[in-house]
């Protein structure tokens, strides 16, 4: 690893963990669909592990408030997890895992 290269920790808020909950929950009790909220659960899992070694080079989540930290998306299927990063200093940044929205929601309420 050269020393330009940062690595990045993952760390997750509370209400991501909610908002996950809260859709796995529908789609397994309401849906009477386990396979399927299963499913989501793995992706989800995946695709936030893929992203960490690169977490800043994709594009920014542009949102209408200013912000400290840019907010970057990732699409999972017809859901969003949305995340920050924050530098611990020059080569160490946090990749924050901060929500999981359905794709229709208005993410002005929750962003």
């Amino acid at each position: 690893m050269s020393e330009t290269e940062a690595t990045y920790q993952l760390r997750y808020l509370p209400i991501f963990f909610d908002d996950l909950s809260e859709k796995v929950t529908y789609i397994s009790e309401v849906l009477k669909n386990i396979e399927a909220a299963n499913d989501l659960i793995d992706a989800v899992e995946k695709v936030i592990l893929a992203r960490l070694p690169v977490a800043e080079s994709f594009e920014r989540y542009h949102t209408t408030k200013e912000r400290p930290y840019p907010y970057y998306r990732i699409h999972v299927g017809n859901f969003n997890v949305y995340y920050v990063v924050i530098d611990d200093d020059k080569n160490n940044k946090i990749m924050e895992v901060r929500r999981f929205l359905y794709n229709k929601q208005n993410r002005i309420d929750y962003l």
